[in-house]
């Protein structure tokens, strides 16, 4: 009797045990996902810096003095310029452009010779390119704001559009009654146009990623606002007005920003 009572206890067990195990075989879990990529896993940040010379040496606003092609002194009160529509060449050949692409480089305000790209997609890119100068398309949108607000002086509210770069200075020559001289270069339609564009080639191919920040570092040379096309200060004291002198001004500063050094911080 005994015998039989626990076999019975054992089968039932058994069951028991099946019973269970039946239940845990049909249970249902929900895997864990893989991470989603973030947005800052597939972009990476790019700084531009701009730094200001006069040949090799560093310009030194109002006080420096330095001598143009034409053998004539001056110093530099004011050096503004716009740098528009960047564009990141990839190894391709194909390109980035960055949204919104405004900026106004003023010589007399440190914080606005460097600024970032911060949404780059990641990738391989051997250069860049941009305008000196805004495009036409601004030039005829009304009232702008940020960089392209009239109020930074970059405005011929007169003549309707930006003046794409300026130098203002003083020279023992200039035919002003104070020496002061006025460059202001303007015009965006036509073989007289201030737009310049510039492409500038890495000497390698150079890394965006999340992980590291590529650094642009940019030379701007103030002596090629006045060659390879000589530019007197004597004979051109005042300029702020769309011709043929203007247009020559802007073929030579369509060479004076070169590229220093790309490099990752």
């Amino acid at each position: 009797m005994n015998a039989i009572k626990s076999l019975s206890i054992i089968a039932a067990l058994a069951v028991s045990f099946a019973a269970c195990s039946k239940k845990e075989d049909n249970k249902t879990t929900t895997p864990t996902p893989n991470p989603t990529p973030t947005d800052t896993a597939t972009v990476g940040k790019v700084g531009f810096e701009f730094s200001h010379k006069a040949g090799s040496a560093d310009l030194v606003m109002t006080t420096g003095n330095y001598t143009n092609a034409a053998g004539e002194s001056f110093t530099v009160t004011k050096f503004n310029y716009y740098i528009t529509n960047i564009k990141m060449i990839k190894a391709d050949g194909s390109e980035y452009a960055e949204p919104e692409s405004y900026h106004l480089i003023e010589g007399d305000v440190a914080s606005t010779h460097h600024f970032h790209m911060n949404s780059v997609p990641k990738g391989s890119y051997k250069g860049i390119s941009f305008l000196i100068g805004v495009d036409s398309t601004r030039n005829v949108s009304g009232a702008q704001t940020g960089a392209l607000d009239p109020a930074k002086g970059m405005f011929w509210t007169w003549n309707t559009g930006y003046i794409m770069a300026k130098v203002e200075g003083t020279s023992p020559v200039a035919t002003s009654t104070d020496k002061k001289f006025v460059h202001h270069i303007g015009g965006f339609t036509g073989g007289n146009s201030g737009v310049k564009k510039v492409t500038i080639m890495f000497p390698q191919n150079m890394d965006v990623s999340a992980a590291k920040e590529l650094s642009v570092l940019l030379n701007t040379d103030i002596l090629k606002w006045f060659s390879p096309s000589t530019i007197s200060i004597a004979s051109n004291t005042n300029i702020m007005s769309v011709g043929m002198t203007s247009a020559a001004i802007a073929s030579n500063y369509a060479n004076m920003i070169t590229l220093n050094a790309a490099k990752y911080e």
